[in-house]
């Protein structure tokens, strides 16, 4: 459930309802197909190939969902008769579309028939089933498929059709966007909300989690109970524009400079819609798509087709902590208000609760590997393009890990545990769940550390301590080892967006 909406991750009808629906399918289809075969008797050969003609096909599409119930059924017919794979993408949607109450059962039975048909599978009503298959195709979507789609999404909120045009760069299968439940700017982000001194937040209990960022000495917490109803917070730290995007479906917390590689400062919303069960983020300046897990535009007019490269953010490091700690360690920060504006009962589970506890994703996601548990939690680095990833439960055993990645030593440093959070969710009851760890990365040059003896220390070779803070290890002499960007996520979602990632502890990937 996402913003008060129920989403279904697309279950199979009974065996026996399914049965007989194809049977009726199949009786449609049969009269349809005789009568779209008698039409192209009448054609000339020559106009006859195995697909149906590029215009021929974009217009059967917009047939589909704008034309009476007669013409509706004449296109099913015809686009059967030319057994035209593109439209396995096209009956997906309208699936989709029949599960969210967008179109007519009754009106659209033979395409759904249709679908097996043209692909040759049976996942019947299982749009999950669907969209995991198609994924891992190279099947492609009539000409004009993204407007069309955008025009039918526009049914839930018409700004949906902003985003979704054909004539908009796209560096990702528009067919693999999904619908998250709300609409845009449903979660609603903040910006520049109030920030109180760690004193005032009367509303914090001790173990509760916050995200941590520390910038030109200045550090904010931003706990989440808060952030798990927002997902994202436009800010000023330190002097620099910070966006936390917070993906509460694949458990990501990343933090981006606002000031992307061309020069432009962004800010972001969230668009609603979903990319690999990955919220896509858009920007409020060109309304372009971008992925929150990679920090590129993806759909609009920053995802390409110009002459310069589409811009890029920079990752900023951040840490998911206690609010004990946070402040014994900063005991000057700020917190967000729990005043934020908005009317949310900001307390732990209530939004994900029943989510975070399962061990399932929500939405389909095809691109999976059975190395680690779906959910299981890892710590992931990007450095000159090779992302590795280091599974949490390692880290519980092993809190300090000297490790090199694309040629840079590196330590990626944890307290031996895993942060947990007993809540409430607002359906489920009480719920107790694993939200990650405190995990921190670093640039070690060329020395090898081990832990310390006293919390936030760490010993060199030489057995010399050196602080942990967020900026740098600091040495006994003020060496630095500056702090390296990374963040947590669920396994699943680093993997589906890094396939080709390293994991430590793996026996063929160090």
């Amino acid at each position: 459930m996402r913003g008060g909406k129920t989403i279904t991750r697309g279950s199979a009808s009974s065996p026996k309802g399914w049965i007989r629906r194809f049977a009726v399918g199949m009786i449609l289809i049969a009269g349809l197909t005789a009568a779209a075969a008698s039409i192209y008797a009448q054609s000339p050969a020559s106009s006859r190939p195995g697909a149906l003609a590029d215009e021929r096909a974009t217009h059967l599409m917009y047939t589909l969902t704008r034309g009476s119930p007669a013409d509706i059924s004449h296109a099913m017919g015809e686009i059967i008769a030319a057994a035209d794979a593109r439209f396995i993408a096209v009956f997906v949607e309208i699936l989709r579309a029949i599960q969210l109450g967008l179109l007519p059962r009754e009106r659209y039975e033979p395409g759904l028939t249709a679908l097996a048909l043209l692909s040759g599978k049976s996942f019947h009503e299982d749009w999950a089933a669907w969209v995991e298959w198609y994924g891992a195709t190279d099947l492609a979507p009539p000409p004009g498929f993204t407007s069309w789609k955008g025009e039918l999404l526009a049914r839930l909120d018409p700004r949906f059709a902003d985003f979704l045009k054909d004539d908009h760069p796209s560096n990702i299968r528009v067919e693999e966007i999904q619908w998250g439940g709300v609409v845009v700017d449903g979660i609603p982000a903040l910006d520049r909300s109030a920030m109180i001194q760690a004193a005032e937040a009367a509303y914090l209990e001790e173990s509760d989690l916050v995200f941590g960022l520390k910038i030109n000495g200045d550090a904010r917490a931003y706990p989440l109970r808060i952030m798990d109803w927002h997902e994202m917070a436009n800010d000023v730290v330190g002097g620099v524009p910070v966006s936390l995007a917070y993906c509460t479906l694949c458990g990501a917390a990343i933090a981006y400079d606002g000031r992307a590689s061309d020069g432009q400062t962004y800010t972001f919303g969230s668009s609603g819609f979903l990319y690999r069960s990955n919220k896509l983020m858009y920007d409020r300046q060109t309304h372009t798509l971008w992925n929150q897990f990679t920090g590129e535009p993806v759909l609009g007019k920053l995802a390409g087709g110009g002459s310069a490269p589409p811009p890029t953010l920079k990752l900023l490091p951040v840490v998911l902590t206690t609010w004990a700690d946070w402040k014994r360690r900063h005991p000057e920060t700020l917190v967000l208000d729990v005043n934020t504006g908005y009317r949310r009962p900001y307390r732990p589970g209530v939004p994900y609760g029943d989510y975070f506890s399962s061990s399932t994703t929500m939405f389909p996601v095809w691109q999976r590997r059975t190395l680690l548990k779906t959910k299981a939690w890892v710590y992931g680095l990007r450095i000159n393009g090779v992302p590795k990833a280091y599974p949490l439960r390692v880290l519980v055993k092993e809190p300090v890990i000297n490790d090199v990645l694309a040629g840079t030593q590196v330590v990626i440093v944890g307290t031996g545990s895993i942060l947990t959070v007993e809540g409430t969710h607002r359906i489920a009851g009480k719920v107790t769940y694993r939200n990650g760890g405190e995990v921190r990365a670093y640039d070690r040059g060329e020395y090898a550390f081990r832990p310390g003896e006293r919390r936030g220390v760490l010993l060199d070779a030489a057995g010399r301590p050196w602080r942990i803070t967020e900026d740098a290890l600091v040495g006994p002499e003020g060496e630095r080892a500056p702090r390296i960007a990374g963040h947590l996520a669920y396994w699943f979602g680093w993997y589906t967006f890094f396939p080709n990632t390293l994991l430590h502890g793996s026996p063929d990937q160090g």
